[in-house]
């Protein structure tokens, strides 16, 4: 049975959180004194000499209408990096608990584990790149905090099937993340609605994929309010600053075109797999519910260096668990996409 106050660490319950001048003052005023800012601006014409908000909670009360989620149950972060490391500090004991991954996945898991001295097990997705639910049943005890699941997974591009995802909330007693970066590439539906079901369910989601902001390093996690209380309760006082509120914000206002740029990403996607598996340089173009499609060749590192003579960059995967000699192709524009087909075709 789930019980968040067992998982959560010691150390972390008992800490007192910081309290910044922001968290103390709530309400509108003229002068601030508080803070020991500088009063006088900066050198840029906006006012970035103000601490931000340090819970977001405008721009949460924003998110909250689009996402169909309350803003109590919204962290921002840094990226979704630091609510992967938050996860980490808050609900591992260093040198003591463990984490379960199924790799091949995003490699910032296994990172993050490393920093907190977590011990890391791993359960291979099948060779469909789906879960193995037995195995990790198998190899998490009682000592296991955190599951981490990518669905669309990273670097295989596909979808986790959803009946193990939910065998896995049911039937695991620690926590349960599940990495959505690329939901918006996927027709799945977003377990951000079963947070009411999951108590120990966590969800993140970006702003660098589908809404094309990697740059501003802002990250969403789903949970219940507990859960969301222990991740500010030890989080920077001012994690996300305020241009990346700010220009977070202004990119709500734009749904629409986000939205039709991530029609025209997937249009791009379905083109571009037939065509590359058309092309007879590839063995095999995986299916993707992402902004990606992971290819097989006969000699990976040969193209990669190829491509990237041509001023071509992809990734190379081909070392990664059940990756051999692949490539991970991110889908472009329609015309950045024909200079790699056109590329191929060249390639002897």
């Amino acid at each position: 049975m789930f019980d968040l106050d067992k998982l959560i660490r010691a150390n972390i319950r008992r800490a007192v959180p910081y309290s910044s001048a922001r968290d103390e003052f709530k309400g509108e005023a003229r002068v601030f004194l508080d803070a020991n800012e500088n009063a006088w601006g900066s050198p840029l014409p906006e006012r970035f000499n103000r601490y931000p908000d340090p819970l977001q909670s405008a721009l949460k009360e924003r998110i909250s209408r689009i996402k169909g989620v309350p803003a109590a149950n919204i962290f921002l972060g840094n990226g979704s990096d630091e609510a992967i490391d938050l996860l980490y500090r808050a609900f591992c004991e260093p040198g003591r608990d463990n984490v379960v991954l199924v790799p091949p996945t995003y490699g910032m898991y296994e990172v993050a584990a490393v920093i907190n001295d977590v011990a890391v097990r791993n359960v291979p997705l099948t060779a469909e790149f789906q879960l193995n639910v037995e195995g990790i049943s198998e190899m998490a005890d009682e000592r296991t905090k955190l599951i981490f699941l990518c669905s669309p997974n990273n670097p295989t591009g596909n979808s986790l099937d959803r009946s193990d995802i939910e065998f896995v909330l049911n039937n695991f007693s620690g926590i349960v993340v599940i990495d959505e970066a690329y939901i918006n590439f996927s027709r799945q539906r977003s377990f951000t609605t079963e947070l009411q079901r999951y108590p120990n369910l966590v969800v993140l989601q970006t702003f660098s994929k589908a809404w094309g902001m990697a740059g501003l390093r802002v990250g969403m996690a789903f949970a219940s309010e507990a859960v969301i209380a222990v991740l500010n309760r030890i989080k920077a006082p001012y994690n996300v600053n305020v241009a990346s509120q700010e220009l977070v914000m202004k990119a709500l206002d734009n749904i629409e075109q986000v939205n039709a740029w991530t029609r025209k990403t997937v249009e791009q996607r379905e083109w571009l797999r037939k065509e590359l598996a058309r092309s007879g340089r590839v063995e095999k173009v995986f299916e993707s519910d992402a902004n990606f499609l992971l290819v097989r060749t006969a000699n990976s590192a040969g193209l990669y260096h190829y491509l990237v003579g041509k001023g071509i960059v992809v990734r190379d995967r081909s070392k990664v668990m059940l990756c051999r000699d692949c490539l991970r192709i991110t889908v472009g524009t329609e015309q950045e996409n024909i200079l790699l087909l056109d590329a191929l075709k060249q390639y002897t």
